[in-house]
């Protein structure tokens, strides 16, 4: 048997590439959308992808099972447990408690394993050529390294009300009548690794046991002493705070992302076909630059995803094509750069992105207002606005500001003020600048604080803790 971990650094999600190598014939499990990398991995090993399969309806990326189907033939399998409101709307063979798909030497067995969401499964893999019995379990997002899927992205993401009590008693269920009556020695491969908003506290490593799991997890000795209550106020308290964008991601995975097809190139632009565009509306233009290049100088109006660090979570803050139809245009040296961007915003849905321009040269440009710490109580201003985390406004904020987390400002602009001047800022003044150019953008007048509020506790001022 051939595993192979995919894992997306920029949404922390792992795909996972299984191959019979007596036959030749290969499944992935939770597949990204840009699927050259799955298709290079068959190639390499002589292999053809005959099943394409998911946990669960993501609500984190958009799902690349249509995607990967489409392009090698594969079947499609999807869950059909969870009852009438939590179907797949497209087409695909259903999987429920017990079925099993054969992979050549490899059995594949679909556990329903509800409580970060009705209807996801769990995957238990046995190597026929040398073992009977499984030894190796994809949890998708049930059981983390240490950590479990929470369980209120329903109330977060999907409009749901009060669910989140019932998906953490499931999960009890779960774990209890699932996965602890396994052996200790099943590996257990997660969907998502640290930096993940699908749980509070994921640890970093690919992999665990069933047995480490059973010892050392922090929810453990809750099933142990068969704690269901203690079990649900842990589990439930302090999640972070989910992004907007993971409700239209629950929607199209539930109705069945579009199929892109083969991309071609993107075309490069120049500074005359762009500038009348960019005027207009027409376009958007993506400055992809570290935060210290972009407060020097960017394009007006533009919006910030630096290129450098998690494209397509950021580019989820600053896009809903949604509510944003222009299509993009990104600041990148060459082809293959904007080809790489485009890969990681296609991963959150981004897909209208109509070509590249290496050079601002000859653009429409405008700087960014920022201020330094010692201008901020002077400053004429009408809001303050932290764009953090909510765990990181309660350890210390600047007093008088209010915390939105960068991630929901799009959809909650109406709670801002229509007028006068917004205040930003985060921990270092990377998120500060994404959020302020999405606001920008649409029309708002903004300033941010300089280094953001590092640089306020470095210069001795005072914060205030919630």
């Amino acid at each position: 048997m051939l595993l192979e971990r995919i894992y997306d650094e920029d949404l922390a999600q792992a795909s996972y590439f299984i191959g019979c190598q007596r036959e030749n014939t290969a499944v992935v499990v939770d597949p990204r959308r840009d699927i050259e990398v799955f298709q290079r991995l068959a190639h390499e090993h002589g292999m053809q992808i005959v099943a394409v399969t998911e946990t669960h309806i993501h609500a984190d990326f958009l799902s690349g099972t249509r995607e990967l189907a489409a392009a090698t033939g594969a079947t499609m399998y999807v869950s059909a447990e969870g009852g009438e409101d939590w179907q797949y709307r497209f087409e695909a063979e259903r999987l429920h408690d017990g079925s099993r798909l054969q992979i050549g030497n490899i059995t594949i067995e679909a556990v329903h394993t509800p409580g970060h969401t009705p209807e996801h499964l769990s995957f238990l893999v046995t190597d026929g050529a040398f073992a009977d019995t499984p030894g190796y379990m994809m949890t998708g997002d049930f059981v983390f390294i240490g950590d479990l899927g929470r369980p209120d992205l329903l109330d977060e993401a999907a409009g749901g009300i009060d669910t989140r009590f019932e998906g953490a008693q499931r999960m009890f269920r779960s774990l209890k009548e699932k996965f602890l009556t396994l052996p200790d020695h099943v590996q257990v491969y997660p969907a998502h690794g640290a930096g993940s908003a699908c749980g509070k506290a994921l640890g970093a490593i690919p992999s665990t046991t069933v047995g480490y799991e059973r010892n050392y997890a922090w929810w453990s000795k809750y099933v142990e002493n068969d704690d269901e209550a203690g079990f649900v106020d842990e589990l439930l308290f302090g999640q972070p705070d989910a992004p907007f964008y993971f409700g239209r991601m629950k929607n199209q995975n539930r109705q069945g992302p579009d199929v892109m097809g083969e991309r071609g190139e993107l075309p490069e632009y120049s500074a005359s076909q762009l500038a009348p565009q960019i005027e207009s509306g027409a376009l958007s233009f993506v400055d992809t630059r570290p935060v210290d290049e972009v407060h020097k100088g960017t394009v007006k109006h533009a919006l910030h995803i630096p290129s450098d660090g998690k494209i397509a979570s950021f580019g989820a803050w600053a896009v809903d094509p949604d509510r944003n139809p222009a299509p993009l245009v990104l600041l990148a040296p060459n082809g293959d750069a904007a080809r790489e961007i485009w890969d990681h915003l296609v991963r959150v849905g981004i897909d209208d992105v109509t070509g590249y321009i290496p050079s601002m040269d000859g653009l429409p440009q405008e700087t960014p207002e920022v201020i330094d710490p010692a201008e901020l109580e002077g400053f004429d201003r009408d809001f303050l606005l932290d764009v953090r985390a909510v765990s990181e406004y309660q350890g210390g904020h600047i007093d008088g500001a209010e915390q939105l987390h960068g991630g929901r400002v799009l959809w909650n602009l109406e709670k801002l003020p229509q007028e006068g001047t917004i205040v930003t800022y985060c921990q270092s003044g990377l998120r500060s600048s994404i959020a302020a150019n999405m606001l920008r953008n649409n029309g708002f007048q903004v300033a941010e604080l300089r280094g953001s509020i590092n640089n306020w506790m470095n210069q001795g001022r005072e914060v205030v803790t919630a």
